[in-house]
């Protein structure tokens, strides 16, 4: 309650009882509540007052962040999808916004390649790419650009994705690749709320590749020896008796086991279980001067890797810690002045092995592709194994972790938002104005910790035929006694290695009027700038200037017209500035008069929009101008042998670096979008639909292949690319509540993306299926088998190889001649399947209350994605069989892949698509069982609400993929190289409101 046109306030008991003193003249107070329609009393003559406040229609799901405000969810025309940070918080214990997304926003498709600590972000794209340069949307975080990893869930209000041009191309140069919009939250006025969470994971490594042990692996090797026999003779020294590859699997002695190991690195390297917490803790209330929510959040990730005893002094492995706090404030400066102040800080401590930086694989690259009889990860004598014979075949990754040493990497971020907002109706009914100043500061700080390189421990290989022991160490480098590891390492105190800052600052206006009852107009206009800068480079510039118009009448029919025009320094002069615009309309069917006798119809709107934004998030920031470099001197002599002994030139020169392009400028593409909601039977069910279509052109081109060799130079980038892409989206929701406290609700969506590449500056002269014009971005390439050549007779008869044709065997693949000119080359690599970003994806959510008690389970899923992963049995004489089913033989025609070679060397084509895989998976991706105890139960506690929750995320995945990754982007790239394992989440939580 507040006296109004005053500061003086007071809020209600539990049984909604109050007293309020009121100065003498004022006679009206205002009441409000959150969900309730705010109501203005005249208590002139009166002492005691009841007072019944109203649902408000338009509740929290009913405003839709959009760019730049927030508007009734009736009268949105674009394609913007929003959820809740509620609705993240039941993601299984997940750490990172991101991953909650993932099938909880239609359009919004994530793919996870690395479960390691503090790295676990997923890539996110929207719709589907129509570039191949950047496809990263644009992030921002309380309407400022900053990364979603610095923010934790329980600070999250909603998290809202614009799609569409509507939406998006009020951010012009930045919108092409679809928005996201984090908004925090924020106090409401009534007494102190303090809500407490705790989370506690048990992280499980998901699927790795499956090796067989070293007696598998030694029979298949015999085999393959027979397979390949009469076209290599010398296999046969490599031909182990059974009666030895016995000693493998059933080693008699200590000794044995050590002269024949058998280690699964998988568990040798791998705890069964890692836990992490997640502690948060809010505050938030108010009073009519002030509105506040502050909130402190800890997570600690915990290490899968299993860590061996250095005897060093020190703890190697992988971990993350992170401090988040955040203060959100609104001050009331008068009835019509807001103040609005937004503190937060992020406080992150990755540990590592010393000196990494993301793809260096050593630590994990036994699980991938080490043999599990090449040594001992540890020696009885506490030596560590290594494979003399050649000790780039194998790392003993167990080694390099326990003696990596620590690197600590810190980051720290500091965001400050400072806004006034000012109500201007003593001016114009309905105008608003609000300023906000940004200030950002990222650092990061490296190298601390402990440097233990070159620090050598003693090594040792056991000889398998002879059961000699060889020593890599056999005596001290200095003094030529025995060797003796010493402790040597050294404490490094660490360096800054980054930091960036921000100074954003913006002005809006705002004018929103119900004229007549039936027209209600909008209108807003604004200036932005945001300055970065990099340590001690230049700072870089944006500038927009940006408005938006909505008239609706009768809340029947609505249109908007929006647009940017924005500015970027990434450009010469006559490209620096930019206009981007759309338009929308909608028009709400259930309104009309015709539609009052469908009482089962809630709502009915159709939508349309088109429109064009840009993007300017190129790689390379002065592309438009020519680099030119100095150094290096001319010989004096004649061309030839004699050159390098003739006299330099006594001058250096400069020459040109890289050649520029004085016409580079923006990506732009036009996007149109067509959509439906309907609702039905007083909210049982709701549905959308939206159909859309994207033209990208003007994409910028590095390497550009039509240009020859002859140029002189690298060729400068081009705005010459352009892409189609299209699809549409289907959303259901059902809510049912039944009888006897019974809920059931479902939902369900599904999206739809395809891309076409029209002009990429192919050769002319190249094959059409070579060139990427007509193909789809990131198009996967392949050799293409076409089923065994069975017989010598078939073989003879087989297309031939351009190299080490005499090489083949029967049980090949028939590799396919697409050009049909008698030879397989590097001409019959052809497209093949899809790109390595899914097409479809599908989500389906269900659950069900009753009572306290709720449960549901998400399931997630994508296809038609291509991915090529290349985990090669026997590859360079390695005692490695992955899991691949069954092997050809004479007796087994139809067997799933070739048997392996060992010492013949095929081409390099012949295994077809073996490893061309169909990377479709279905993810029981969340599912949770949480129970509420009643007021009743915990009146006598003091506290608010109680509510405890089992719940667990990626928890079983059905795939034809040899592991758990959606992507290969993690470490080197390279899909055999590995990656910190992909894990399975179980957690115990409680939410506990005081």
């Amino acid at each position: 309650m507040q006296v109004k046109q005053t500061n003086i306030s007071t809020a209600t008991g539990n049984d909604g009882k109050f007293s309020l003193s009121v100065p003498a003249g004022k006679h009206v107070l205002i009441f409000s509540f959150v969900g309730k329609v705010p109501q203005e009393i005249n208590i002139q003559q009166q002492n005691n007052i009841t007072v019944t406040l109203l649902d408000n229609t338009v509740g929290l799901d009913e405003l839709i962040v959009v760019g730049y405000g927030k508007q009734k969810r009736e009268s949105v025309v674009a394609a913007v999808s929003q959820t809740t940070g509620q609705v993240l918080e039941r993601a299984g214990g997940v750490s990172n916004i991101g991953a909650a997304l993932t099938g909880n926003v239609p359009g919004l498709i994530t793919a996870q390649s690395t479960g390691l600590p503090g790295e676990e972000d997923p890539q996110i794209i929207i719709r589907g790419r129509s570039t191949w340069n950047n496809s990263n949307p644009l992030v921002l975080v309380d309407g400022v650009e900053r990364p979603m990893s610095g923010v934790d869930i329980g600070s999250v209000e909603t998290v809202t994705v614009l799609k569409d041009a509507s939406a998006t191309a009020v951010f012009g140069s930045r919108g092409a690749n679809g928005v996201i919009l984090i908004t925090t939250k924020r106090g409401k006025a009534g007494k102190a709320s303090i809500r407490g969470t705790v989370n506690s994971v048990m992280k499980v490594p998901s699927r790795l590749p499956g090796k067989a042990d070293s007696y598998d692996a030694l029979r298949t090797i015999n085999e393959a020896i027979e397979y390949e026999l009469a076209l290599n003779p010398t296999s046969w020294n490599n031909y182990l008796p059974l009666d030895i590859i016995n000693k493998y699997r059933y080693p008699a002695s200590r000794e044995e086991a050590e002269r024949y190991p058998n280690v699964d690195w998988a568990d040798v390297l791998f705890k069964d279980f890692a836990m992490s917490q997640n502690v948060n803790l809010n505050v938030s209330g108010g009073t009519a001067f002030v509105k506040y929510f502050t909130s402190a959040d800890f997570l600690h990730e915990g290490d899968l890797f299993r860590v061996y005893d250095n005897k060093r002094g020190y703890n190697p492995g992988f971990g993350f810690n992170r401090l988040n706090a955040r203060s959100n404030l609104d001050f009331q400066l008068t009835p019509s002045t807001v103040f609005k102040v937004n503190l937060a800080g992020s406080y992150g401590v990755r540990k590592s092995p010393w000196g990494f930086s993301g793809n260096q694989y050593g630590t994990w690259i036994d699980a991938y592709t080490t043999a599990p009889d090449v040594f001992m990860p540890v020696y009885a004598d506490g030596s560590w194994g290594f494979y003399s014979p050649n000790e780039g075949r194998a790392e003993n990754s167990a080694r390099s972790m326990a003696i990596g040493g620590i690197q600590y990497q810190t980051t720290t971020r500091i965001t400050t938002d400072f806004t006034l907002e000012q109500n201007l109706d003593m001016i114009v009914k309905g105008l608003r104005f609000s300023g906000t100043v940004s200030l950002d500061n990222t650092f990061i700080e490296s190298d601390r910790g402990v440097n233990d390189l070159y620090n050598n421990v003693q090594r040792k290989w056991i000889n398998p035929e002879t059961g000699v022991a060889t020593y890599k160490e056999a005596f001290d480098g200095v003094t030529n006694f025995d060797f003796q590891e010493g402790i040597k390492w050294s404490p490094a105190a660490g360096a800054i290695t980054g930091n960036q800052r921000r100074l954003f600052y913006q002005l809006q206006l705002n004018y929103a009027r119900n004229i007549a009852q039936k027209h209600y107009v909008t209108a807003m206009g604004l200036l932005n700038r945001n300055v970065t800068a990099s340590g001690s480079m230049i700072p870089s510039y944006r500038e927009d200037w940006v408005f938006r118009t909505t008239y609706t009448y009768n809340n029947k029919y609505t249109i908007e017209y929006n647009g940017a025009y924005n500015g970027s320094e990434k450009f010469a002069p006559e490209y620096r500035f930019a206009f981007f615009s759309s338009g929308g309309v909608n028009w709400i069917v259930s309104n009309e008069n015709f539609m009052k006798n469908a009482g089962f119809i809630d709502l009915l709107k159709i939508r349309a929009s088109y429109g064009q934004t840009g993007f300017d998030d190129v790689t390379g920031r002065f592309l438009y101008l020519t680099e030119w470099a100095y150094g290096g001197q001319a010989r004096m002599g004649m061309n030839g042998a004699d050159q390098d002994r003739a006299e330099a030139s006594p001058y250096s020169w400069y020459r040109e670096a890289t050649v520029g392009n004085p016409n580079v400028q923006w990506e732009q593409a036009e996007k149109f979008n067509a959509g439906a909601d309907i609702e039905l039977f007083k909210g049982l069910v709701k549905a959308k639909a939206d159909v859309f279509h994207d033209r990208r052109s003007k994409i910028l081109l590095a390497n550009r292949t039509s240009v020859p060799s002859y140029f002189g130079a690298t060729p400068p980038v081009a705005n010459l690319g352009r892409v189609n892409a299209q699809g549409y989206e289907l959303e259901l929701h059902i809510n049912y509540p039944t009888a006897r406290n019974l809920r059931l609700w479902a939902d369900l969506n599904m999206t739809h993306t395809k891309n076409k590449v029209l002009d990429a500056d192919n050769p002319a002269l190249l094959p059409a299926y070579q060139k990427s014009e007509g193909m789809q971005i990131g198009q996967a390439y392949s050799y293409v088998s076409q089923g065994y050549y069975n017989t010598w007779d078939e073989l003879y008869g087989s297309t031939i190889h351009n190299t080490n044709d005499n090489q083949k065997l029967p049980g090949n693949y028939y590799i396919v001649d697409y050009n049909g000119d008698g030879v397989i080359d590097a001409r019959d690599n052809i497209p093949y399947g899809h790109s390595g970003w899914p097409q479809n994806t599908y989500n389906v959510t269900l659950g069900a209350d009753w009572k306290g008690l709720a449960v549901f389970v998400q399931f997630y899923g994508v296809n038609n994605v291509t991915r090529q992963v290349v985990f090669n049995s026997l590859g360079s004489q390695n005692h490695v069989v992955y899991d691949e089913g069954s092997y050809w033989s004479k007796d087994d025609i139809n067997a799933d892949v070739p048997m392996p070679r060992w010492l013949s060397s095929p081409a390099g084509y012949y295994r077809g698509t073996q490893y061309m895989y169909d990377g479709s998976y279905l993810r029981l991706k969340n599912a949770e069982i949480a129970y509420t105890f009643s007021k009743r139960l915990i009146k006598h506690t003091g506290l608010e609400s109680f509510r405890i929750y089992l719940n667990g995320n990626n928890l079983a995945v059905w795939s034809k993929m040899p592991d758990d990754r959606e992507s290969n982007f993690a470490g080197t790239g390279w899909a055999s190289q590995g990656a910190y394992p992909t894990v399975k989440r179980y957690n115990l939580g409680a939410n506990i409101t005081f």
